[in-house]
């Protein structure tokens, strides 16, 4: 059977027959072809396509944090999160698409400046989303209607939070980090971050506390006590020195509980972090209440005098009347306090103690004042928080019986002269120091460092000097401050075991690179890489392949409109 192949054709040109239009024929034929009219939408005006916009990851967010060292590293978390997602993290407000607010609940102060930043937002348009205690404490508050809300133990999913905010949607995370019906500390300790200092690295070994004072707000919002592991908080350490760190800041609510919930103590975490502390670094230990510091009196002492250990503590008295700090529930008494400062000057010389006071506390007498005024007589602290009290609501102490207000204020100003009457610092005149350089004066006129004692020392401001370790004499003593001028001919010492990282580059990003065929780790610039679970993709092209996309939905869509 013959196959229907059989007819073979030499050339292409043969498929085409003689009776077939020419190529000019069809040309020419084309001129007659009318398009056929349809009605279709008309585009709006001021239609755009804004592909950018729509994409999260690709704004600027400016971030200011109020309050203490742990809401400064939780503010640190979440701006390295949010970079090294792909976010440009900006010092200018205005040229933000979006305002991340974390807030301070401890005096009513604070929570102004947040609700007036909140209200300055929304009147330049920007898209908002809180943080902090504010939020975290009272969700409800009518000001906090319709925006976003990041909770303090949820900080690692802030990403998420801001690209819902950014597309205009409003999300709340405000759960608790719980592992097998137990809280956790909080958020994971190697997040990505940016460190406000490249030398610091801010630690928060826990959050919340044990005790239950009537004045607090914080209480409300950090809760309980719960403390991180150990070991977990020895390798944050280690990560932060191998980024170039040279002082370490431990902070909490209130650090002498640490441990408690979990079955170690202060003193135990303190000695396994002595141990990864590089020579010439320094480590700072956060706000301890007296209670809790009285268990450990001579472990404490002990670490204090370690030369890797700034001598310094923060121990909060808020007042030397017994009845007041009962009324507060302080869980302690005068002598307790006493105990503790006697105990440390005694077997630390020269330590700094630091304390706060409440001045116009509830049911406060001229007598209960005038024993916190001898108190103050007696110790001469260097470093005094004098806070006038402010009832915050939904706290115990402010359904009491208050305090006139100029009563307040007097007191208040009373306590403040007395603290000014006196300088803690002239018998350093004279002497010579080693002091750790770390920060950059606020009038940028000097370099800040400080000595064993946690002292602040103004140093010339050269370049060689940030983060070293230098030798200096003490030639002037203000009432917050020590001028030192280098010794000549010193040498200088290098406490960081790595380069530091570039101001607001990202804390926790790892690389390798090969040089001489030796695998190195080095962290990431701000928007190189783009975290997702155990994979790593480059965030700038993830941008571009969403972009092209957008952009090739929107042709084609109007490409079938005009088809159809």
């Amino acid at each position: 059977m013959p196959s229907t192949c059989d007819s073979l054709i030499d050339d292409i040109e043969d498929m085409v027959s003689s009776s077939d239009p020419t190529p000019h024929e069809r040309l020419s034929a084309r001129k007659n072809i009318i398009p056929r009219s349809r009605k279709r939408k008309e585009l709006l005006s001021n239609e755009e396509l804004q592909a950018d916009s729509l994409i999260p990851g690709t704004q600027k967010i400016w971030m200011k944090t109020w309050g203490c060292s742990h809401n400064n590293s939780d503010g640190e978390y979440m701006a390295g999160q949010l970079a090294a997602s792909g976010y440009k993290i900006t010092d200018d407000p205005t040229d933000a698409d979006l305002w991340l607010l974390n807030s301070c609940t401890v005096k009513n102060p604070a929570e102004d400046h947040f609700r007036n930043s909140i209200k300055k937002a929304q009147e330049q348009q920007k898209k908002v989303v809180l943080a902090g205690c504010v939020p975290q404490a009272q969700p409800r508050m009518d000001y906090l209607k319709g925006l976003s809300i990041i909770g303090v133990q949820q900080i690692d999913r802030v990403v998420e939070v801001v690209d819902e905010a950014v597309k205009g949607h409003s999300v709340r995370l405000l759960g608790q980090k719980k592992d097998a019906g137990r809280r956790l500390g909080g958020a994971r300790l190697d997040l990505p971050k940016i460190r406000r200092n490249p030398l610091i690295e801010i630690i928060s070994i826990n959050t919340g506390c044990l005790n239950a004072c009537t004045y607090c707000k914080t209480k409300h919002a950090r809760g309980d006590l719960a403390s991180y592991p150990i070991e977990e908080l020895v390798e944050r350490a280690v990560q932060s020195f191998q980024e170039g760190v040279c002082e370490i800041w431990l902070t909490s609510e209130d650090t002498g509980a640490y441990g408690r919930d979990i079955g170690t103590d202060l003193p135990t975490l303190l000695w396994k972090l002595v141990e990864v502390i590089p020579e010439g670094a320094m480590l700072r230990l956060g706000m301890t209440n007296p209670p809790y510091i009285l268990e450990h009196l001579e472990e404490m002492a002990k670490i204090l005098n370690h030369p890797r250990v700034y001598a310094f503590l923060h121990v909060p008295v808020q007042s030397a009347s017994d009845s007041v700090l009962m009324d507060m529930k302080r869980e302690y008494c005068v002598d307790d306090f006493k105990r503790v400062a006697d105990f440390l000057k005694e077997r630390v010389p020269g330590i700094t103690i630091a304390t706060d006071i409440i001045c116009g506390f509830p049911g406060e007498t001229d007598a209960d004042f005038q024993e916190t005024v001898d108190l103050v007589k007696c110790y001469r602290f260097p470093s005094l928080f004098i806070n006038q009290f402010y009832p915050r609501p939904g706290t115990p102490a402010a359904k009491m019986e208050q305090v006139p207000a100029h009563v307040k204020k007097q007191r208040t100003k009373e306590l403040s002269q007395l603290f000014h009457s006196y300088n803690p610092y002239d018998h350093q005149v004279g002497e010579r120091q080693h002091v750790l350089v770390t920060e950059e004066s606020f009038d940028a006129q000097y370099y800040v460092a400080h000595n064993k004692f946690y002292e602040q020392v103004l140093v010339p401001k050269r370049a060689e000097f940030k983060g070293k370790m230098i030798e200096v004499d003490i030639y002037e003593a203000g009432k917050h401050f020590l001028r030192g001028r280098p010794v000549e001919d010193s040498k200088l010492f290098t406490p960081s075991i790595a380069t530091p990282l570039q101001k607001g580059q990202v804390s926790g990003l790892i690389k390798e690179h090969v040089a001489n065929g030796v695998r190195t780790p080095a962290s990431t610039t701000s928007s190189s890489i783009l975290l997702v679970g155990s994979y790593s993709l480059d965030r700038e092209v993830v941008k571009k392949v969403g972009i092209g996309l957008t952009l090739f939905a929107a042709v084609l869509a109007f490409i079938v409109e005009k088809l159809f």
